[in-house]
Formats: structure tokens, C-alpha cells, sequence
């Protein structure tokens, strides 16, 4: 009886505060929406450079084309209710809708994260044992891990809202979040909890902490066949290379690992940083990969500028 009476009462609307705090300046947090631009426009020139231009269609660019297909798929899930609530407050969202950012945010970034993992892997190959990178990274392998990734997601992230379905929520109702994010709702749940933290940490160790630990584990291989090599210029180029690609992976894991365990230990850290850098790692690295793992390659900035070139030289003929 005492179940049926949470279930009669338990309201279908939850409210995201934002960034506790800091109410009163999100409109000056407004400039985000830069972020979401650059994040679409870079990209989609990703994908659609990719597309056109046949010589581009190696395991690197195929890789990049998943990443970026992930940062888009992130960004399209956070960005429109993160604009809504600093433009206008507007931070009611639905039980079910609740439920559904949280389960594609999380799946998205594990399929990021294994992504991520392959691209490593992949220069890794390329820097230690080129001459079988065409015979290990062939289409059908290539193929296999974005399956892979797919599936990780999806099934490690089905257990969440059947978890978070069964609670009853007889608190507050407001999250004091951007976004929905796992504990932020757990929290604000009365009853047993338990299965939720354990899952959702078990989770993140096994699926994002798994990953990190390999790709860590491949930088460090290659510098270490970076360093044995002869030319200066060589040796330079490749650890500038490694050295970008290892600044966007620390803005990615870092905040992504303080979110998870400020929930669990960090009870004196203030709020509003918490929210901010579990913002950071969903917001940044869809705007900077685009240009450290696409226009930083010279391949793919030469046949970004040629796309372009070639695009204008039509208009311009279409205006003769």
C-alpha cells in the first residue's frame, strides 16, 4: 500500500536548476552556444569531407568519422536543453525524456570512449608495426569495432532506466544539473539506492576506465618507438602529434572521472564547479577533435581546403 501511495504521488516532471549558484549569471554563460557551433560546423566538414573524398577512406579517417558521428550525437542530446536553461530558464523536463538524455548521453560517451581506444590502437599500428597495418586494420575489422562500439553502449547502458524506473521519488524533484545525469538523479530518490551507485560505478570503471588504461597504454608505446626514431624532425612531428592527441584525451577523462567519484567522496567540493566540469567533458572535446585528430593531419587539412576550393570555384562559375 505504502509503494502504491509513492506510485499515485510520485509527479512526472523533474526541473533542472542549471548551475547551483550561479542562476544569476546564465545568460553570461550563453557564449556555450560558440561551442555548439563549432562543434556542428567542424563536424559535420569531418563527415562530409570524409564522404566525398575517396582518398580519405583508410582506418584513421574511418575512425575520425565515428568519433565525430559520436560528438555530434552528444552534443545534439545536451546542447538544446542547456540553451534553454541559461537563455530562459526553461529547465521542466518529462520523467521519460529525463530518462532518455540520460541513457543516450552515457551511451554515446562509451561509444566514444571505445572509439577513442581504437584510434590509439590504430597509431599504434601505424607508428610500431606499419608494415601489417593493412592485413590487422582491414574493413571488416574496421567494421566489427564500430559494431562493437555500438553494442557496448547500448547494452551496458540498458540496465539504467529499468534501475531508475523501479525508485520512487517523494523528495525533491528538483536536479541541480544541466542535464540528467545518473547520480544527480539517484539522489534525489528515497529507498534502497544501492543497486543504482554500484551499477553506475561499476560501470564506468569497467567500461571508461578499462579504456583509458589501454590507451595510456599505447601512447606510451609509442613514444616509446617515437623516441628510437632517427630523424629529429621524425621524432618531433610524431610526439606533437601524440602530445595534442593526449591533451584532448586528459580534457576528456580528467572532469569525466572527478564527476563520478566528487558523487561518491568529494562531499566538500563546491556545486557549481562539480556541475561546471561534468559540463567540461561533454562540451569540449566535441569542438576540439575535429580540429586535433582532422585539420591538425595535413592530409586531411589539404583536402579540407580543396572540398572548399572546389565548392567556391563552382559558385563562381555559377554566377558567370
Amino acid at each position: 500500500m505504502t509503494h502504491l501511495n509513492h506510485t499515485i504521488q510520485e509527479p512526472l516532471v523533474f526541473f533542472l536548476l542549471g548551475i547551483p549558484g550561479l542562476e544569476s549569471i546564465h545568460l553570461w554563460l550563453s557564449p556555450v552556444c560558440c561551442l555548439a557551433v563549432a562543434t556542428i560546423v567542424g563536424n559535420v566538414t569531418i563527415l562530409a569531407v570524409i564522404a566525398t573524398e575517396r582518398a580519405l577512406h583508410k582506418p584513421v579517417y574511418l575512425f575520425l568519422c565515428m568519433l565525430s558521428s559520436m560528438d555530434l550525437a552528444v552534443s545534439i542530446t545536451i546542447l538544446p536543453r542547456l540553451l534553454a536553461i541559461l537563455w530562459f530558464g526553461a529547465g521542466h523536463i518529462s520523467a521519460a525524456v529525463c530518462l532518455a538524455q540520460m541513457f543516450f548521453i552515457y551511451a554515446f560517451c562509451i561509444m566514444e570512449s571505445t572509439v577513442l581506444l581504437a584510434m590509439a590502437f590504430d597509431h599504434y599500428i601505424a607508428i610500431c608495426d606499419p608494415l601489417h597495418y593493412a592485413t590487422i586494420l582491414t574493413d571488416t575489422v574496421i567494421s566489427q569495432i564500430g559494431l562493437a562500439s555500438v553494442l557496448c553502449g547500448f547494452l551496458l547502458m540498458f540496465p539504467f532506466p529499468i534501475l531508475i524506473g523501479r525508485l520512487s521519488f517523494c523528495h525533491s524533484h528538483v536536479i541541480p544539473h544541466t542535464y540528467c545525469e545518473h547520480m544527480a538523479v539517484v539522489k534525489l530518490a528515497c529507498g534502497n539506492t544501492i543497486p543504482n551507485r554500484v551499477y553506475g560505478l561499476t560501470t564506468a570503471l569497467l567500461s571508461i576506465g578499462v579504456d583509458v588504461l589501454f590507451i595510456g597504454l599505447s601512447y606510451v608505446l609509442i613514444a616509446c618507438a617515437v623516441l628510437q626514431l632517427a630523424s629529429h624532425e621524425a621524432r618531433a612531428k610524431a610526439m606533437g602529434t601524440c602530445g595534442s592527441h593526449i591533451c584532448v584525451i586528459l580534457i576528456s577523462y580528467t572532469p569525466a572521472f572527478f564527476s563520478f567519484f566528487t558523487h561518491r567522496f568529494g562531499r566538500h567540493v563546491p556545486l557549481h564547479i562539480h556541475i561546471l566540469l561534468a559540463n567540461v567533458y561533454l562540451l569540449f572535446p566535441p569542438a576540439l577533435n575535429p580540429i586535433v585528430y582532422g585539420v591538425k593531419t595535413k592530409e586531411m587539412r589539404d583536402r579540407v581546403v580543396r572540398v572548399f576550393l572546389r565548392d567556391q570555384n563552382s559558385g563562381d562559375k555559377g554566377l558567370g
